[in-house]
């Protein structure tokens, strides 16, 4: 690190989300690409109109539980026999949507397909990005830089740190409800040092790893659904975490929607090696 930094973190936790909207899978490194960490929302489920559906309509898919191995993603479900996603290996080549955005994708076969539609209780079939295909984060929040992603909402990373997480959980304290984890809000980058939602005010964040630097510029705050509400390991919905944030987290930047963490893009450092413990260097905009 070469200048004196305004901020110093570590890196505390890193998820990725093979399926988007099911559970994420907690690693202790994890490879950075072009589109964020590796195997981050590489798959989607979809309606029987190419729509994607999440923990918004299907609180269950929080229950939908993958584990990463070298050539394949298992998933297990409560009653459910472990499905499992050869991750070298697709099927018919489709158009889906997510967001705004019509992409092109590979359709996983009708054993999948029956998988998720016998889980979640309606015709579903389970989809993969064509990494062909280049779906690009929005230019206006990138400052016309191309940075582009898989099935995220929308950005290659989101950052959160722990101390936003304590904040919010003494709040939650205060009204009589139990602490949450940070695994409702999703992150892939989990930051150590920092002041609670310092991360809001993120310029340029450079983490040094074995194999050079890496560099990620926070675009935009994430602002936040119902998902949040969700109970990873129960499934169940309580309005309590989204009240809390009602109370303090409205930004104006997001014309009064309530953000919580920071979507952040990729700089530098493709195909370099995050881990846990990494030093972490972060220069704040004013």
């Amino acid at each position: 690190m070469s200048t004196a930094p305004d901020l110093s973190a570590t890196i505390a936790r890193l998820f990725v989300y093979p399926v988007k909207s099911c559970a994420g899978v907690e690693l202790r490194e994890a490879l950075l690409t072009e589109t964020g960490l590796d195997l981050d929302r590489a798959w989607m489920v979809v309606d029987e109109k190419g729509e994607f559906v999440s923990q918004r309509e299907l609180p269950r898919m929080a229950l939908i539980r993958p584990t990463i191995r070298v050539n394949d993603v298992v998933l297990r479900a409560p009653g459910m026999l472990a499905l499992h996603l050869q991750i070298d290996t697709v099927e018919e080549p489709v158009k889906v949507r997510v967001w705004d955005d019509e992409v092109q994708a590979y359709d996983m076969g009708a054993v999948a397909a029956q998988w998720f539609t016998d889980f979640l209780g309606r015709p579903l079939r389970l989809v993969r990005f064509d990494p062909e295909h280049r779906r690009l984060a929005s230019l206006q929040w990138t400052g016309g830089v191309e940075a582009p992603t898989q099935f995220a909402d929308g950005y290659p990373l989101l950052l959160a740190s722990t101390a936003s997480l304590d904040l919010l959980n003494a709040k939650l304290a205060a009204a009589g409800h139990a602490a949450v984890g940070i695994e409702r809000f999703r992150p892939n980058i989990v930051l150590a040092g920092l002041e609670a939602h310092d991360e809001d005010r993120l310029e340029l964040v450079r983490i040094a790893t074995d194999d050079g630097e890496v560099q990620l510029r926070p675009v935009k705050p994430c602002s936040r659904c119902t998902i949040p509400n969700v109970d990873p390991a129960t499934a169940q919905v309580d309005p309590a975490v989204g009240d809390a944030l009602q109370a303090y987290r409205r930004d104006p930047v997001l014309d009064g929607a309530v953000s919580f963490a920071m979507n952040a893009i990729v700089v530098e450092g493709v195909d370099r090696t995050l881990r846990i413990g990494q030093p972490v260097a972060a220069a704040i905009r004013f």
